[in-house]
């Protein structure tokens, strides 16, 4: 029988390794899977390349994981937001690599990944320094830059729902990234409120299905990042 769940979120990203490519869900808190990051600060995977919209806010979550030296490079599109100081100071430091994409080619570069689309061309960016290096091609008499489609080895991603099959409901926007991410990733492992039986969510709501996911872990009352922030917790 088919049984995606795992103990805690520490079995989850047990096998995360030194670096490995992963995308985290999330908008700055809505739908990031802040204890599966704190597993990972745990676990000590270093050198690690992670996909995400931002770079985390305060000494929590993601901003946690690059505090602890764990990442090596960014691909982002917001590397400073309120509350973020981690990465803009080790980024100054020449501490840690950037990639910056812009937040609609970042979302479709994930797309692209989990649909085996190796590249396509926007027109976003041209005529600016995050063009240099690439192709660029004519359409319709406009120019346009060629982009290439992301793939990660894991993604963290954070469901309101989810079924002993890995069929996956979020909670409004905290949907976010992570249905994109689930499909670019070699390996997807989802925190979720709650943990159901196959069957109890309907299929007209599945957002997404199971063949997506591999790792599940409940997390009944996840943590809220900008309480972490405000109460100025720091992890580990």
């Amino acid at each position: 029988m088919i049984n995606k769940l795992m103990a805690t979120p520490a079995q989850a990203v047990a096998d995360i390794f030194d670096g490995a490519t992963v995308m985290i869900g999330g908008f700055g808190e809505s739908g990031s899977p802040i204890e599966l990051i704190h597993a990972l600060i745990d676990q000590g995977a270093k050198n690690l390349t992670v996909i995400n919209n931002n770079t985390g806010s305060g000494h929590v979550g993601l901003a946690a994981l690059i505090e602890n030296g764990q990442v090596g490079k960014m691909i982002c599109s917001f590397p400073r937001t309120a509350n973020s100081t981690v990465f803009p100071d080790l980024y100054r430091a020449g501490k840690i690599e950037l990639e910056l994409v812009p937040q609609g080619t970042l979302a479709e570069r994930i797309r692209a990944g989990g649909a085996g689309i190796p590249a396509f061309y926007t027109a976003t960016s041209v005529g600016t320094p995050l063009a240099d290096g690439k192709k660029h091609e004519i359409f319709d008499g406009r120019e346009h830059v060629q982009e290439l489609g992301l793939k990660a080895d894991f993604a963290l991603i954070k469901s309101l729902q989810a079924d002993r099959l890995g069929n996956l409901r979020y909670n409004k926007t905290a949907r976010n990234f992570a249905p994109i991410m689930a499909m670019a990733a070699n390996y997807t492992i989802v925190q979720t409120q709650e943990y159901v039986e196959a069957g109890a969510i309907d299929p007209e709501i599945v957002v997404t299905p199971g063949i997506f996911v591999d790792r599940i872990v409940t997390v009944k009352q996840p943590a809220q990042e900008s309480k972490l922030v405000a109460a100025g917790v720091s992890y580990p």
